[in-house]
């Protein structure tokens, strides 16, 4: 194997020290949770950002245990049954999604910004038993004739304008009479195969497709995601959660890799520049993952100069590529930081690569190296054969974080999923001899020359500049609208 991890076989591996993964088939995601959480019962899991709301681990167990048990006995929540969360970021959010997940249901997520039609699409699909929402979006899904659970420390009917022919009950009623149950979880029969979640990825190739992911998939995720603090025994950091619960890098690659750590969470409804600054103030957060759009705010905007920021130690970006100039112009204003970046989809759980924070900074515009466990190739996108360093091709991997397939469509499944368990990420990239990934584009949007793939190594015949480039609210780029753009300047 060469250094930069690439194999006789064509396979690249990780350069990391070797992924151990708990054997147990029947580990629970919630069980592996709180594995050791009875040694930091007082440290605080969950804060709350907006409402100042604190919960210690053992709150925060003792939270999930209650509403479990609820789940279960009040509401008549079953194994395999679905049930929808559809809120922004606080701490009601994890503590739902995990009381659901305990209990061998399943947890599907939906951005608070749907419209009800697309509410409608995913309720088809996945057909929920129960939505858990709060007072201010209650309008979008009230016609569903579900049972509903609201989230919310006030408890007033009036905030939803109920109506009574829906079942209707309030979460703290299900945390608070669930009576005496101890910190014991209710006996569920799960096996670390079974569906813990359902996230219907962004759909960046047509429509948006329901990825099953199991206990396994999020365990698995949640080691790779931590390896770097296991490797340099950290313990105990904070990060800020700004980035939506419901998608998959704000779930798995933040909240629940990093409470099974036992670091805690600062959660965050909705972004704000000067609300993200002050929350890292007052809570002295160590960590920041967010998205390519807050980086370039972090760089360019004055008022981070008004904030004492000095407690950050990394900055990490992702769900878009991050190029190079821009982390190194945000670093300026954050020197006791690492500006980092990573890569991953709703398909591989959230992770595939992501820089080492101890390697110090690099602004490489790298995605790192890939972690632990994961195995990658870069495949000709007209051979289908694989690659070698410095060749551009698509990104395949391969690893225990991998999703099962796309709910109900086995044909999506196995035009992404191979026999040998190779997903097709659909993005363009390569590795350079170091072993690290870089993410070039997405495979969908290659522009042909005369029918001719072009490479990073061909002519450029005619270049045309823009003020700016116009982006998604992820930092995806809106191609369309480029391509629109340099056409009315051609």
């Amino acid at each position: 194997m060469e250094i930069s991890g690439y194999g006789r076989d064509g396979i690249y591996r990780s350069l990391r020290p070797p992924l151990l993964l708990p054997k147990d088939p029947n580990l629970s995601m919630v069980s592996f949770l709180f594995r050791n959480s009875s040694s930091y019962p007082d440290k605080p899991a969950l804060i709350d950002a907006d409402s100042g709301h604190t919960l210690t681990f053992s709150q925060f167990k003792s939270n999930v245990a209650k509403l479990s048990h609820a789940f279960l006995n009040q509401l008549g929540i079953k194994k395999n049954d679905v049930v929808l969360i559809f809120a922004p970021n606080s701490i009601q959010f994890p503590i739902s999604f995990f009381a659901v997940v305990a209990i061998g249901a399943i947890a599907t997520t939906v951005n608070p910004l749907y419209t009800v039609p697309e509410i409608s699409k995913q309720v088809k699909d996945c057909k929920p038993k129960v939505i858990i929402t709060v007072p201010a979006l209650w309008d979008k899904v009230k016609g569903f004739g579900l049972d509903y659970v609201i989230m919310g420390s006030e408890k007033n009917s009036d905030l939803i304008g109920m109506s009574s022919d829906s079942k209707v009950t309030w979460l703290i009623d299900l945390v608070n009479n669930s009576g005496s149950v101890s910190d014991s979880f209710p006996a569920a029969a799960i096996k670390s195969s079974d569906t813990a979640a359902l996230l219907y990825s962004s759909g960046t190739t047509g429509l948006s497709k329901g990825v099953v992911l199991t206990h396994r998939n999020f365990v698995a995720a949640a080691l790779m995601v931590t390896a770097d603090q296991e490797l340099s025994g950290e313990m105990h950091n904070l990060f800020l959660c700004v980035l939506p619960m419901f998608h998959v890098f704000g779930l798995a690659v933040i909240m629940y890799a990093e409470l099974q750590r036992g670091d805690g969470i600062v959660s965050m409804a909705k972004f704000d520049l000067e609300m993200v600054l002050r929350a890292v103030e007052k809570y002295r957060v160590t960590h920041l993952w967010i998205v390519p759009p807050i980086v370039l705010a972090l760089a360019k905007n004055s008022v981070v100069k008004k904030y004492d920021l000095s407690s950050l130690r990394q900055i990490g970006s992702g769900a878009a590529p991050l190029g190079k100039d821009l982390m190194a112009e945000c670093a300026k204003n954050f020197p006791q930081a690492v500006v980092m970046q990573g890569f991953g989809m709703t398909e591989t759980c959230g992770i595939v690569s992501v820089e080492n924070p101890r390697l110090g900074p690099r602004h490489s515009g790298s995605a790192g190296l890939l972690v632990p466990g994961v195995e990658s190739q870069i495949v000709g996108v007209d051979t289908l054969k694989p690659l070698p360093p410095k060749q551009l091709g698509e990104i395949w991997v391969r690893g225990a974080n991998m999703m099962k397939g796309y709910y109900n469509n086995p044909q999506a499944t196995r035009a992404t999923i191979d026999k040998q368990g190779w997903v097709r990420t659909g993005d363009l990239g390569y590795f350079d001899e170091q072993g690290q990934l870089f993410v070039v584009d997405r495979i969908k949007e290659l522009i042909k020359y005369k029918g001719f793939q072009v490479a990073p190594f061909k002519r450029l015949r005619r270049v045309t500049f823009i003020n700016s480039v116009p982006k998604t609210a992820s930092g995806k780029i809106l191609r369309r609208e480029l391509i629109q753009k340099v056409q009315s300047k051609i």
